[in-house]
């Protein structure tokens, strides 16, 4: 039955990329790269992609802009997850979502332990959720997480998502 549900889910997704750095630029930004690469691969499109400061007015101000982009589907964040003082990306984004996916963070800190970086993984605050009919998730700015995100959560679950998001429009 889940197969058959999946089969009519859209197999190109109109993505827009946040990346969330004070160091990084379009041109050192290896994560954001990855997820484009990624995407790609997938058969997806990339709408927008941005390199902004971690600055919580930025954040949502950069988040807002893509949610309300009529041709952006879902928004994938990377950057400021952690607990330092600047990471401030969950901040930013959790006043805008309307739903919590709750699996998403719990999986791929799960993940993270089991496949990557160990017990770190409690340091990780990726979440995602809908905010104004956009699926957004955001993850930690590592190449690694970002890998990781990517293979095994958003992409086999990227079509599937946005075709639930818009079901009962």
């Amino acid at each position: 039955m889940l197969a058959n549900h999946r089969n009519s889910a859209p197999t190109q997704v109109r993505c827009g990329i946040i990346t969330v750095s004070d160091t990084r630029n379009k041109d050192t930004d290896k994560s954001g790269s990855i997820i484009q690469q990624l995407l790609k691969n997938a058969g997806h499109q990339v709408i927008e992609y941005e390199v902004i400061p971690d600055e919580q007015v930025i954040i949502k101000s950069q988040v807002e802009k893509a949610v309300l982009n009529p041709d952006v589907d879902a928004v994938i964040v990377n950057g400021g997850t952690g607990i330092a003082k600047r990471d401030v990306t969950i901040e930013s984004i959790q006043p805008l979502l309307s739903k919590e996916l709750p699996g998403f963070g719990e999986l791929f800190r799960y993940l993270s332990y089991e496949l990557d970086i160990g017990s770190a993984s409690i340091l990780s605050r990726a979440i995602a959720g809908i905010a104004k009919d956009t699926v957004i998730f955001s993850v930690p700015g590592s190449s690694g997480a970002v890998k990781l995100a990517m293979e095994k959560l958003i992409l086999p679950e990227l079509g599937h998502v946005v075709m639930e998001i818009n079901k009962d429009q």
